[in-house]
């Protein structure tokens, strides 16, 4: 009589499970571009690459240091259950397992510090020419409830926003160019604003009476419109502070400062 194959053992049962439940959350988390993302928004300048980078690679290292823990939580659960009343082997005042344990974090603590800090300062640096064709100057100033553009390199007049009404249709549109540098002077009248544009995955309070720090820059790298709005609480109409920014390239955005400079006006 042919012999029949040994069923597989719960254990090994439960092990096949748990790995083609693995493989099935994976592969659906990566069908998606915002599943590469891990949450994260498509990014619409090369800072928000950057940003991108960073936080998928410390959900790599947060993985990678999960899966060693579970591993060895799983394998001594399932090779090291107790078989006797004997007490097993103790590591206590073990050196080297006890210098392991402290190495190993600090390494990592280290290396996720130091890309952190690396691109904080590529975020936060600006460009020292002020020459129109290498930078586009944007002064924004938050005030309760709105937002004012201002082009000072074009000599055009400031775009004024109104509070947004329910259906937000009146929103202040920011226009830049693409694959050129944009530089935002950010300023407040009243109290504490953000300036936050989801798409640029990157926020800045913007805080009434600083000196410094209110500055930052974008390279956009897509054409389209994207949604903004005031990320900190500012008051009782707060939320109808939302705004727009369109990103167009730089023969259209040419054509845009020309047409306000002959009317005088940017709104």
């Amino acid at each position: 009589m042919p012999v029949r194959p040994a069923a597989p053992s719960p254990r090994r049962r439960m092990l096949q499970g748990a790995a083609v439940l693995s493989m099935l959350a994976l592969a659906t988390t990566a069908c998606s571009g915002e599943g590469k993302r891990l949450g994260l928004p498509d990014p619409v300048t090369e800072q928000a690459k950057r940003v991108v980078t960073l936080w998928q690679g410390s959900w790599i290292a947060a993985f990678a240091v999960g899966a060693l823990v579970w591993g060895l939580i799983i394998w001594a659960v399932l090779f090291h259950r107790k078989r006797s009343d004997q007490l097993p082997p103790q590591v206590r005042y073990n050196l080297p397992i006890e210098m392991l344990y402290t190495v190993v974090p600090f390494i990592i603590i280290a290396v996720l510090f130091y890309f952190t800090a690396r691109d904080e300062t590529y975020l936060n640096k600006v460009s020292k020419s002020s020459d129109p064709g290498q930078v586009t100057l944007v002064n924004v100033t938050a005030f309760q409830w709105s937002w004012q553009f201002d082009y000072p390199q074009y000599h055009t007049k400031p775009i004024v926003g109104q509070p947004t009404g329910p259906d937000a249709t009146n929103k202040p549109v920011l226009v830049i160019p693409v694959g050129q540098r944009v530089r935002f002077h950010l300023v407040s009248t009243d109290v504490i604003h953000s300036f936050w544009v989801p798409s640029f995955i990157f926020k800045r309070d913007i805080i009434p009476g600083a000196r410094s720090g209110q500055d930052f820059e974008v390279t956009p790298t897509k054409t389209g419109t994207f949604e903004g709005r005031c990320a900190e609480f500012c008051g009782v109409d707060h939320s109808r502070m939302l705004f727009q920014v369109k990103i167009v390239t730089p023969q259209e955005f040419q054509q845009f400062i020309s047409s306000h400079q002959a009317s005088g006006s940017a709104q």
